[in-house]
């Protein structure tokens, strides 16, 4: 599994290519083999899935979504139908489908950053709204909320 590091800003192209920074494609695992798959995230990003990433995804929804809930059959519908492979070519670009781009509103250049396994693809906008432009204050907020009941040393803790 890719655990990804690093903030890059990254220009856009008019033919929806972004070159994937080399320090990304390094952290990448080698079983993934140079492919993503890309798909709508929350907050109006994209979510890039290494491909081995993506399969496991997969399984899991196969095993555990009921096509007979209703919630379930408009999740998976919101999960897939966006989803598109992606494959980087011999400059190391990545051609984003240019309805995605567009859905999020990417002009020109855009922010490549860590997600949980995955790399998020932000429009300039709505990453300094988002996560650039997050007060200090509120950011501890935050931490304490997902965090305070976390010791991160403790070894009995799941995951």
């Amino acid at each position: 599994m890719s655990h990804f590091l690093g903030e890059h800003k990254v220009k856009v192209d008019s033919k929806g290519r972004i070159k994937l920074p080399s320090s990304l494609k390094q952290q990448m695992n080698p079983e993934a083999q140079g492919k993503f798959v890309v798909n709508r995230g929350f907050e109006g990003c994209l979510e890039l899935y290494p491909l081995d990433v993506w399969i496991r995804y997969r399984n899991v929804l196969q095993k555990k979504v009921n096509k007979f809930n209703p919630k379930h059959r408009l999740f998976i519908r919101r999960f897939i139908s966006g989803a598109s492979e992606l494959v980087l070519d011999a400059a190391d670009r990545l051609n984003f489908p240019n309805h995605l781009l567009k859905e999020i509103e990417v002009d020109g250049e855009a922010y490549l950053t860590p997600g949980q396994d995955t790399i998020e693809l932000w429009s300039v906008k709505k990453y300094e709204e988002n996560v650039l432009g997050m007060d200090a204050d509120t950011y501890e907020d935050l931490a304490n909320d997902v965090l305070g009941d976390i010791n991160l040393w403790d070894d009995n803790q799941p995951g």
